[in-house]
């Protein structure tokens, strides 16, 4: 049996609409992967987020575990210097400077339990995946790190945070 050439009169146009059809179907593909994850793209709420338990704890897991968010935003007291627990990211006075003169450093880590004032959630997932802060407002402040975070991850961080009792003033 004579091995078929793919380029045969008779194999070409099979080979086309082959080539076509697997074409078409990865545009497709592409397509639906672009709309779905345009739905928690900028400027999209993400106010429904903090109803997912799962998200919330990976939330808090990030903030608790990974950020570290809660050794600068929460107060500490008692004997040991154990963290308020009911204040947990309500803001708190750094309990650390830096060993050489540092131009701008932040002495107090501001709130962010139920979201800091004048941040809309989108502002806050973007800032955690940029370091941008929003309306033009300046960087923060050393020791706060520019956070590089995953849409996922940030959105997960402000599902945690919105859960949280705000400070009062």
């Amino acid at each position: 049996m004579a091995a078929t050439n793919l380029f045969d009169p008779i194999m070409k146009p099979a080979l086309t609409i082959i080539l076509t059809s697997a074409a078409l179907a990865a545009s497709s593909l592409a397509i639906v992967v672009f709309a779905e994850s345009s739905k928690s793209g900028p400027g999209r709420p993400t106010s429904s987020l903090r109803n997912d338990p799962e998200r919330v704890e990976h939330g808090r897991y990030i903030v608790h575990q990974v950020g570290l968010c809660i050794d600068c935003h929460s107060p500490r007291g008692g004997e040991h210097g154990d963290f308020i627990e009911e204040k947990h990211l309500t803001g708190s006075e750094l309990p650390f400077a830096p060993t050489v003169p540092m131009p701008d450093w932040a002495p107090a880590a501001p709130h962010i339990a139920g979201m800091p004032a004048g941040w809309s959630e989108e502002n806050m997932v973007h800032f955690l995946m940029t370091g941008e802060r929003p309306n033009n407002m300046p960087p923060p402040r050393p020791p706060m790190p520019p956070y590089r975070l995953n849409r996922p991850d940030a959105e997960a961080v402000v599902a945690y945070v919105r859960t949280l009792t705000p400070a009062t003033q």
